[in-house]
């Protein structure tokens, strides 16, 4: 099969390499659509250590099943499906209290770090265990259900803060993860919905989704501003979803005594962080890693036309064209949102 592969760092090949063999429980899915990821174009240049070449990347898809593995009774040749970015063990002690995403041995579709090597769907086929499947609707297209796994990673992080309707929040980050962050906020109540970056393009884009606040940081303060629209007090729940030092600390600035502060952003391992301030003001500091459950929920927004995913799509292109289009990304060229794959 065709395959997109990460030889060396910032050096793709399109080349042939082995099909996957499938294992009991699992399927063979003949891949219709992939997205590139941010954590893809990060990793790609080797500053997140997780994607360790060679190595095929690639965790946002869908596709059709096109074998089965011995012990696979819910799934059929000709399902299509789409499916977590986590592969995750059924009998982890996580997985049985329902956090699978924190589960012991968890693997991440299409990331390399030192402690495993899992290959990813930018290739013509990919195995998965059936129980990381989910059924795609018969209305909702495979490029579309190929963003289920973003909009799935913001709707986790907001379900985890506890965010009810009424409550303010700012979200630092108005790119992909960002602005399903932003659009899953305006779904469960809350108000005002602030949006923070340095690209007016993306602020746009956030405001579309239902920012009703719009901050550029290169030329507003944005802890002043957030103050001015939440009665001096600063945001009860914030979003930070880049992963750098400046941004979390202006996250923390930005929110009232006793706020709630969601980090989502994995760009870099270690950061400053502003401990006296947030010891001082009592806010609560809540990590929020991948998915736990949500693929559901945002396939069913999907369909009904809750959650709108269209505008997101930049392009979509061949494989064989996407060592091209990870530069084009790299480089920031073309305010360019989701760029999928097909092979």
């Amino acid at each position: 099969m065709k395959a997109l592969v990460l030889e060396e760092y910032n050096k793709f090949v399109y080349k042939d390499v082995a099909e996957p063999q499938i294992a009991a429980g699992e399927v063979l899915i003949k891949v219709k659509a992939c997205g590139i990821c941010g954590s893809d174009v990060h990793g790609m240049d080797g500053s997140t250590g997780r994607r360790q070449p060679p190595v095929i990347m690639g965790h946002e898809a869908s596709g059709v099943i096109v074998r089965t593995g011995e012990g696979v009774d819910r799934w059929k040749e000709g399902d299509r499906v789409t499916f977590d970015s986590t592969v995750y063990p059924l009998n982890d002690w996580y997985t049985l209290k329902g956090r699978y995403n924190l589960s012991e041995g968890r693997q991440v579709v299409g990331v390399s770090p030192v402690e495993y090597k899992r290959h990813g769907a930018f290739a013509e086929y990919l195995a998965v265990p059936q129980h990381i499947l989910y059924k795609i609707p018969d209305s909702v297209t495979f490029e579309q259900a190929a963003m289920v796994e973003p909009a799935a990673v913001a709707a986790h992080a907001v379900r985890l803060s506890g965010v009810k309707a009424g409550d303010s929040a700012v979200v630092l980050g108005s790119g992909m993860i960002g602005t399903f962050i932003v659009s899953m906020l305006k779904a469960s109540g809350a108000t005002p919905v602030i949006a923070v970056d340095v690209d007016d393009a993306k602020l746009a884009m956030a405001a579309r989704y239902g920012a009703t606040v719009l901050i550029n940081s290169t030329n507003q303060s944005v802890a002043e501003t957030v103050r001015a629209h939440t009665k001096e007090r600063g945001a009860d729940f914030g979003f930070e979803a880049i992963g750098i030092s400046v941004t979390v600390n202006t996250l923390i600035d930005s929110l009232r005594k006793g706020a709630t502060a969601v980090l989502v952003g994995n760009v870099t391992p270690t950061i400053e962080f502003p401990l006296q301030k947030v010891v001082t003001t009592e806010i609560k500091v809540q990590g929020s890693c991948a998915i736990n459950g949500e693929y559901e929920i945002v396939l069913d927004m999907i369909a009904s036309g809750a959650l709108k995913v269209d505008d997101m799509i930049s392009a979509v292109a061949p494989l064989s064209e996407g060592a091209e289009w990870f530069r084009k990304l790299y480089h920031r060229e073309g305010n360019l949102n989701k760029v999928i794959l097909a092979p």
